[in-house]
């Protein structure tokens, strides 16, 4: 068998059926095609109604109609172009780079953002979809035939490669060993044929590669090798790509992030997002709330404000942390929660975050000194929010409200701001006795005598010693990413892939052993790799060592590569 022969037998591939060109393809094909696009466009139109629009439809018909006209099998060729596929890797890379670059309608700050832009660069930016381009049409678009092509493409590839694994060649002749990349020939003198072909293949095992020994008219080939599916891992790493792209757009269509305030004792069932929408006649993004239902209830029990100076205001250059104790109640029960700054909390495909607080004051516990109208010692007590104290007597003091800048107005207690500059806590006290319940004040400050909010009842009167500072409300991020595990997933098998890729290979080696003379043998070694040839082509010298000897590599030192 010639060596051209051999080369071809090396990379044949299962024969299959010609394509038809274009022209080839007959008019009863092209209607039929045709009438099965029109059919798929009427499903999908059926199925996702409220979602496309006339442009939507109108760019299914001319895909069909294009299909129809060319021939599916020529579309398929292009499609699985390798051409195709890094033109439109790029198309997506720099349509991501956009994205990155042009600030996001769902990003904070995006109507200041807006708003400073000029005329044409709204109008430009508005018409190709830059604002919310992970959202647009030829995104997804990118997304689908990227998608596409890389599957097209993995199925013509696959045949081939899948060959190095179910269809091993293991004979060759000297000289197509001759011809590859790595070669040599060596001498084993001395031994009978069966002891031979033991060293051979006891070198093949030490270098690495898992031998097999043939008998073919006569001759016998030894073939080894190792790392055969390393042939696969392009196409794993298509696996991983895919895996991403469709995680993408499950997050991208399926996704929402929304807000829900909370304060002690409020309960929420839906989230709201605050989206812009473009007015057509003046290029101007308008805000508007949505509201999304929940399939659960959310309950805040607690808030908590841990400040860096206690004594400062509650802002976030003065916030260690802050977290929010939560109830969470759907039809399989209920469950606590508490969610820090940078410490998210994950529930039923919803990941709830710190995001922001309103600054207005409040107070998370008090603590109050007690003073007998009747005369007697002092008395301390503390009271958390929505709490209450029973004294030795049977008086019970509530903690109902705090104002961190008290005032009066139309006779009901309010704040003036949401800054401590007058602090008063609301009480309810219920007397020993059973009587009227009747509402206090209990100030940071000693007040006059004979000022009506700082009258004695219930027989004391009430002073504020200390307080916890905390906001009155916290705002949680609520984000529903249906499509983030399978994005890690494969990230994770991406990385995977590329190392198995890259740091491994197949390695190939053949051995023809030739009998010269009585005891004599000629080996004719060849061998090759898909990557890492460097590294081969030093593992292939030692084999050539391990099997003839210094001095029989020495002599064919020439003819390694």
């Amino acid at each position: 068998m010639s060596a051209i022969e051999e080369t071809k037998r090396e990379i044949s591939v299962p024969k299959v059926a010609a394509r038809k060109t274009a022209s080839e393809t007959t008019l009863l094909e092209r209607i039929v095609t045709f009438a099965v696009g029109l059919a798929l466009v009427g499903a999908l139109k059926f199925f996702v109604r409220n979602a496309m629009s006339g442009y939507d439809m109108a760019g299914l018909l001319l895909v069909a109609a294009t299909v129809a006209a060319v021939g599916i099998q020529r579309v398929l060729d292009f499609l699985s172009s390798v051409r195709v596929g890094v033109s439109l890797l790029v198309l997506l890379v720099l349509a991501s780079m956009v994205g990155m670059l042009v600030m996001q309608v769902n990003v904070e700050g995006f109507e200041d953002y807006y708003a400073g832009l000029t005329p044409s660069q709204k109008l430009l930016g508005s018409y190709l979809n830059f604002f919310d381009i992970y959202h647009s049409r030829y995104f997804n678009f990118l997304l689908l035939v990227l998608s596409l092509n890389i599957v097209l493409t993995s199925i013509d590839h696959f045949p081939k490669a899948w060959t190095y694994i179910a269809r091993k060649k293991l004979d060759a002749s000297p000289h197509w060993l001759r011809g590859q990349e790595q070669h040599a020939v060596v001498t084993v003198a001395g031994v009978e044929r069966g002891a031979a072909v033991e060293r051979i293949a006891a070198a093949f095992r030490a270098a690495g590669l898992k031998p097999t020994v043939t008998e073919k008219k006569g001759k016998t080939f030894v073939f080894g090798e190792s790392g055969a599916w390393n042939r696969l891992g392009a196409y794993a790493v298509h696996v991983a790509l895919l895996t991403i792209f469709t995680g993408g757009f499950l997050t991208a269509q399926l996704g929402r992030t929304g807000q829900m305030p909370l304060k002690p004792g409020a309960t929420a069932n839906e989230m709201s997002e605050i989206v812009f929408r473009i007015d057509d006649a003046t290029q101007e993004f308008t805000p508007a709330r949505d509201s999304f239902p929940l399939p659960f209830q959310v309950t805040c029990t607690d808030i908590q404000q841990k400040l860096i100076k206690t004594d400062g205001p509650i802002t976030a250059d003065n916030t260690l942390d802050w977290s929010t104790q939560v109830r969470i109640k759907d039809e399989t029960g209920e469950r606590d929660a508490l969610i820090h700054l940078n410490h998210p909390y994950d529930y039923g495909g919803y990941r709830f975050f710190q995001q922001s607080f309103q600054a207005r004051g409040n107070a998370r516990s008090i603590k109050l000194r007690l003073t007998p109208e009747r005369g007697g010692e002092p008395l301390e007590v503390s009271i958390r929010r929505d709490g209450e104290a029973t004294l030795a007597d049977g008086t019970r003091i509530a903690y109902t409200n705090f104002f961190p800048e008290f005032v009066m107005a139309g006779g009901q207690p309010d704040t003036a701001s949401g800054d401590y500059n007058r602090p008063a806590a609301m009480l309810t006290v219920y007397p020993a006795t059973g009587g009227t319940p009747e509402r206090a004040f209990a100030f940071s400050t000693e007040l006059p005598e004979g000022i009506p909010v700082g009258a004695a009842k219930g027989g004391y009167k009430f002073k504020l010693l200390e307080f916890e500072k905390v906001p009155d409300v916290h705002i949680l991020s609520i984000q529903r990413d249906p499509g983030a595990n399978i994005v890690y997933l494969g990230f994770a098998l991406l990385a995977l892939t590329l190392c198995a890729v890259f740091f491994f290979s197949h390695r190939r080696v053949w051995a023809h052993v030739e009998e010269r003379d009585a005891h004599n043998f000629e080996v004719t070694l060849g061998g090759n790799t898909n990557r890492n040839r460097l590294a081969f082509g030093d593992r292939f010298k030692r084999l050539a060592e391990a099997i003839g000897g210094p001095s029989a590599t020495a002599e064919n030192a020439n003819e390694v590569s």
